[in-house]
């Protein structure tokens, strides 16, 4: 019980329950104010906030009590949570997730990927207790999506899911193939966070070139008759944004300014980690030759993640969304 008492207060120390709990009168406080309640969607943030702080420390609570009980079993799963919570402490990493799937190289196959992937992302966000909405499509010719991206609505869903970016190859017998051969595929990952304005991102709206255009109605039969989808350029980086699921031409601006400004923020990060990994000696480039994850469905049944080298033969859990093992393993590798 010793390494677990230190690991408690390493917690502690990490979470600082009285801030919390100041914070947590604060926002009660501020609630009783009507005028509190007249941007709703600033309450709501708010009320999400406290709700999170309120959870953070009823957890505290728990394992103080298990620990006081000298439940051993149940104190370390506890503290085993809390330190993948623990992990998410990079800016932004509570925020909702943009997460974009993309073809590459298989064509028809490479595309049908992209639409197993996209079920897989979903299974994964429901189990998280999520939700998502898709914000633009592009589907296949024959079959399949070349592209898919959708906005992730959960507490740490871009702390999770960054963690998935970068290119996943599948090794299967071709459905699509009249000999049914072996086929590999390839999809490219993304996952930016969803930043609000004035969030540290300042873009001029004369750095951006935008064009409208009408976009295919749900379920890709009949045209719309106004030019609802949007398509932005980012003069400065060349940056190409498009997004037209939603029925509104404002919201899709929105919703193709929330993507730009989340890409911003992730190339001046990737920047500076370049720069400081130059200074360390040796930059490997983001993109379609990084590899994170091999999933193969013949001769042999095996998801390997090519970061941890953490595998399973359990491809059917993996694609039904059961991803948690894989962040886990990446947390401790990053830890």
């Amino acid at each position: 019980m010793d390494e677990i008492r230190q690991k408690y207060q390493a917690i502690i120390a990490k979470i600082n329950p009285k801030e919390k709990r100041e914070l947590v009168r604060k926002i009660e406080g501020q609630s009783l104010d009507s005028n509190f309640w007249k941007d709703p969607k600033m309450a709501s943030e708010k009320m999400k906030e406290m709700a999170d702080y309120s959870s953070e420390l009823s957890k505290i609570e728990s394992l103080k009590k298990t620990i006081d009980e000298g439940n051993e079993v149940l104190a370390r799963q506890i503290i085993s949570d809390f330190e993948n919570y623990l992990f998410f402490g990079d800016e932004f990493d509570k925020h909702n997730a943009i997460l974009s799937i993309h073809s590459g190289q298989g064509g028809v196959e490479a595309m049908d990927w992209v639409n197993m992937l996209f079920r897989m992302y979903s299974r994964f966000i429901e189990k998280k207790g999520w939700k998502f909405e898709i914000i633009e499509q592009t589907p296949g010719e024959e079959a399949g999506l070349k592209s898919i991206t959708i906005k992730v609505r959960g507490s740490f869903s871009y702390g999770t899911l960054k963690h998935e970016a970068g290119v996943h190859r599948l090794v299967r017998l071709s459905p699509f193939n009249a000999n049914n051969l072996r086929q590999t595929s390839f999809a490219l990952v993304e996952a930016i966070p969803e930043i609000e304005k004035n969030e540290k991102v300042n873009i001029s709206e004369d750095d951006i070139e935008w064009e409208f255009y009408r976009a295919s109605s749900h379920g890709g039969q009949n045209v719309q008759k106004v030019s609802s989808a949007v398509r932005l350029k980012h003069k400065p980086t060349g940056i190409i944004v498009t997004a037209q699921a939603e029925r509104s031409q404002g919201q899709n601006r929105e919703n193709a300014l929330a993507i730009l400004r989340g890409k911003l923020w992730l190339k001046e990060l990737e920047e500076r980690k370049a720069q400081e990994k130059e200074l360390k000696g040796g930059h490997k480039t983001p993109g379609w030759g990084n590899q994170i994850r091999s999933y193969v469905l013949h001769p042999y049944k095996m998801v390997k993640d090519l970061r941890t080298n953490f595998e399973t033969s359990k491809v059917d859990e993996v694609m039904d969304g059961e991803l948690d093992q894989f962040i886990s393993e990446e947390l401790k590798l990053l830890s």
